[in-house]
């Protein structure tokens, strides 16, 4: 029909076409714009929660840590007891008793009663005299003397026993190093956590009595010192570090939230579970980063007449249980990431799912072929197939979160178990294997990805 045509009766023409069209193009962009500025809050939101999710998660770590250091004396105790066969320890100890124990010792006056006690025995006053000179090789002599009789002490069992002792007893007070109150064993001054050895010292004592050495048998009761950590910067971090033991029952639970919250709230959840976990190993390897400089910093703080490797063997100690976590966190966050990217649309995890369910498949057809027989097991299983495999992750969920201190072996083994279960289910109720350009179910919530096309 040419232009110059009029419209057939009941046909519109070309200016009434046009004009809807017009109609229809605002109205989809009018609709468009509302469904495009909700997904951008969306996103924005979910990104939010997802970073504040990852620091609250550094927080976290760092808080259980610290509540577990001053409320478990077993964990404390284990942590540090060991050092007490540490060399460069052993040798530190042995150097402050050496050093405490001479002080206390009068070297000039052993001298004169060496010197008064040879001319009461008719010893030429010359030679007398000679004697009275001995105070400097007779210091270095005692000195040498005291050094191996507190390096026998150190080095024995006897030792290992004082000072796990002194940490068991020390313990209560050991928030002292958060909070600078208290008293006992383990204490906190001048920006230094010490023990006091002085059982130590008592031990070397009887070892010189029993050697032959008399006036050791006059050092008074000397409780010195041994500095388990000194930092100039310790009485500025300690108000942070007692906040974070006050919360570490509840921090943990508060970044879980967020990051749920952060997951539900984005426009692609799959996507947003993949971006949590990131931005939680992100946050485990940033706070292994910082042991490891912090614990640079520590050494190259410490004073003049400390030992750099006992000090290094001291902080390690310390922060056993720290790295622990650190390194079972971040082994979690990497397994949920690779659990969410597996269950999604990519091309990669379609064919590792292609994969697994045509093995499993033979697996099953191998076991039927000698005989075996799932029974009413099997309708049960497919009906209910879905279901089961949400119950196999919360039960995970579940015992995890109640297991106390997890490692990185124990997230390996969860994920194993994990693996075994959702295995023994595909056994029972075999799917037929997917086609490699198959697509995965969205999780709950979640928008199912347009034919032809894909989320990551």
């Amino acid at each position: 029909m040419s232009s110059t045509e009029p419209a057939q009766p009941g046909q519109p023409d070309e200016g009434e076409l046009a004009g809807l069209h017009r109609r229809i193009a605002q109205l989809e962009a009018t609709a468009a714009t509302p469904r495009a500025e909700k997904h951008r809050l969306r996103a924005f939101g979910s990104t939010v929660l997802i970073i504040v999710a990852s620091v609250l998660s550094l927080l976290a770590v760092i808080a259980v840590w610290a509540h577990d250091e001053v409320h478990d004396t077993d964990r404390f105790v284990s942590a540090l007891a060991p050092l007490a066969h540490n060399p460069d320890v052993q040798a530190a100890v042995t150097n402050r008793i050496t050093n405490a124990a001479v002080q206390q010792i009068d070297v000039a006056g052993v001298v004169n009663q060496l010197s008064t006690g040879a001319a009461d025995q008719g010893v030429p006053p010359r030679l007398a005299q000679l004697i009275n000179g001995l105070s400097g090789p007779l210091t270095s002599a005692l000195t040498d003397l005291i050094h191996s009789a507190a390096d026998r002490v150190v080095t024995s069992d006897a030792f290992a026993t004082v000072w796990e002792q002194a940490l068991r007893a020390g313990h209560a007070t050991m928030n002292k190093a958060l909070t600078g109150e208290g008293g006992g064993a383990v204490q906190l001054t001048n920006n230094e956590v010490t023990l006091d050895i002085a059982p130590a010292v008592q031990l070397v004592k009887a070892q010189l009595v029993d050697a032959g050495f008399a006036a050791a048998a006059k050092i008074p009761d000397i409780h010195t010192d041994f500095v388990i950590f000194s930092s100039p910067d310790l009485a500025k971090v300690k108000s942070a570090v007692r906040l974070l033991e006050i919360l570490g029952n509840w921090l943990p639970v508060i970044a879980v939230l967020v990051a749920a919250a952060g997951v539900y709230t984005a426009v692609n959840r799959r996507r947003a579970l993949v971006g949590a976990a990131i931005g939680v190993g992100a946050a485990m390897l940033l706070l292994g980063v910082a042991l490891a400089v912090f614990r640079s910093y520590f050494i190259d703080h410490l004073p003049s007449d400390a030992s750099p490797a006992a000090a290094g063997a001291v902080f390690d100690a310390l922060v056993t249980f720290l790295r622990q976590a650190v390194r079972g966190v971040g082994a979690l966050a990497v397994l949920v990431a690779l659990g969410a990217l597996l269950s999604g649309p990519s091309r990669a995890a379609v064919a590792i799912r292609h994969i697994g369910a045509t093995g499993m498949a033979g697996v099953r057809s191998a076991a039927d072929s000698i005989g075996f027989r799932a029974g009413p097991v099997e309708p049960f299983v497919r009906r209910w197939k879905r279901w089961i495999g949400i119950a196999i992750l919360l039960i995970a969920s579940v015992v995890f979160v109640f297991w106390t201190h997890p490692t990185g072996l124990v997230v390996l083994w969860f994920a194993v178990v994990i693996l075994i279960a959702f295995a023994i289910r595909e056994f029972l109720a075999p799917s037929p294997a997917p086609t490699p350009d198959g697509a995965a179910h969205p999780l709950p919530g979640e928008d199912a990805p347009a034919a032809g096309g894909g989320s990551s």
